[in-house]
């Protein structure tokens, strides 16, 4: 990616380090999620300016001959600048002679559609240009937004693997079993899985508590969600207990004098990274007999999955994910009503 963004015009660069910085600062989005916008728009540009490696060139077309207007549900061509524009170099402050028009869109992705690209894909990379296109149209870069009328497959959603509610109840039952023995990784590990099926908190907001970020008296939980959106989430019980044991008998054994104050410590002293987290949830989930493969976020989706079972509304379920719409979270309702058919397919003497 770095070699494609080397090789376009400097005042291409130069525009975009500054969508680069809008994203990071302005926004508030994490560097994950930067990356994967600008690497997107990245090849965007590439694959307009003509500089991506000739491999690909070769094996890929240049314009809308996969993706048909009728494929969109546009018409004709719109935009800033015609083909033979394509070769003259923009001005700093001006996107108009890249040639970055609807068919320079569509051309794009048809290109990656004959690669090979699945609709995920495609409907990601679609977003990611339509976010730079009105961005660089707010910012006078592009006369008008070629992204207003792209439209790309929608992604297929597939139903996330839960736990059922017995399978949860056997992974918190033999983490305490481990956490029993008192040792401080155990405890921690034991905490940090009930934390994550009592709020169905995202793995990096797990990462980023703070230990005053825990509220053992009202059972709260402040975590900082995506676009730094700060929110509470509650959790129970047998959640504020692990906290306390691994807090008052386990964290102390791993804190170390230059050690953060962070909730969640690793074997060195540091804040434990997400990549620690998703491996000792699969390794806590495997041990379940029956239980599918899953990491964090399938916790997260369990969570969610037996809180509308257990007949919370939608939009307190939203709440508490820190789900921006509504629609997100209705995702769930369909993990719910599959299960209830089995059930149904299962047990009813007249299913049949």
């Amino acid at each position: 990616m770095g070699r494609v963004r080397d090789a376009l015009p400097e005042p291409v660069r130069a525009v975009l380090d500054q969508y680069e910085r809008h994203l990071a600062l302005e926004r508030g989005l994490s560097a994950h999620t930067v990356r994967a916008y600008l690497g997107d728009v990245v090849l965007l540009m590439g694959f307009t300016l003509g500089v991506l490696d000739s491999a690909f060139a070769q094996t890929t077309p240049r314009m809308g001959d996969v993706l048909s207007p009728e494929d969109e549900g546009g018409e004709g061509k719109t935009g800033l600048a015609e083909s033979s524009d394509r070769g003259r170099q923009p001005a700093p402050a001006d996107l108009g002679g890249v040639g970055l028009d609807l068919t320079a869109l569509r051309g794009w992705l048809a290109a990656q559609r004959a690669a090979g690209a699945g609709r995920t894909t495609l409907a990601r990379r679609a977003a990611a240009a339509r976010t730079f296109t009105a961005w660089a149209h707010r910012r006078g870069y592009l006369a008008a937004d070629p992204g207003l009328r792209l439209v790309a497959p929608k992604r297929h959603r597939t139903l996330p693997a839960v736990l059922r509610q017995d399978q949860a109840e056997g992974l918190m039952a033999a983490s305490a079993a481990g956490a029993r023995e008192l040792d401080p990784v155990a405890l921690r590990d034991h905490a940090l899985v009930e934390v994550l099926y009592a709020t169905g908190v995202r793995v990096s907001e797990l990462c980023g508590l703070d230990v005053d970020d825990i509220d053992l008296g009202d059972r709260l939980a402040r975590v900082l969600g995506k676009g730094a959106k700060e929110r509470v989430v509650p959790f129970g019980g047998p959640a504020a207990a692990a906290i306390e044991a691994w807090l008052r008998q386990g964290r102390p054994s791993l804190a170390r004098a230059d050690s953060p104050p962070a909730l969640w410590l690793g074997a060195r002293g540091g804040r434990l990274h997400s990549t620690a987290v998703r491996r000792i949830v699969h390794l806590a989930v495997g041990a379940v007999d029956g239980a599918p493969d899953m990491g964090p976020h399938g916790l997260r989706h369990s969570a969610a999955t037996h809180l509308l079972e257990g007949g919370a509304d939608l939009r307190s379920v939203q709440e508490l994910l820190g789900h921006a719409t509504l629609a997100t979270t209705q995702l769930y309702t369909h993990v719910t009503v599959e299960r209830l058919k089995a059930i149904h397919d299962r047990t009813h003497p007249r299913s049949g």
